[in-house]
């Protein structure tokens, strides 16, 4: 169960990130919550070593941790390829 409770906060997380950037995604929900899942990951271990705390659970700032992150990751593909994600 913990599996698709991450699945659905990756989903969300990423949803946002795409809303959040003005140009248009074709990654479909699927890489919306690939973006949100792995954005999660990185923000988590980026604020970890920023400010010694990451993801903790679905509380509000994990959530904008994993928005941030999914953000990061969004800019970071999008920089590295041509084609729009």
């Amino acid at each position: 169960m913990d599996i698709l409770a991450w699945a659905a906060f990756g989903l969300i997380a990423g949803t946002i990130a795409n809303i959040i950037d003005p140009r248009p995604s074709s990654g479909g929900i699927l890489g919306s919550m690939v973006l949100g899942i792995v954005g999660a990951l990185v923000g988590g271990f980026l604020a970890n070593l920023v400010f010694g705390v990451g993801v903790t659970g679905f509380n509000l700032t994990s959530f904008v941790v994993a928005v941030i992150g999914a953000l990061i990751v969004l800019f970071g593909v999008r920089a590295f390829t041509r084609s729009s994600i």
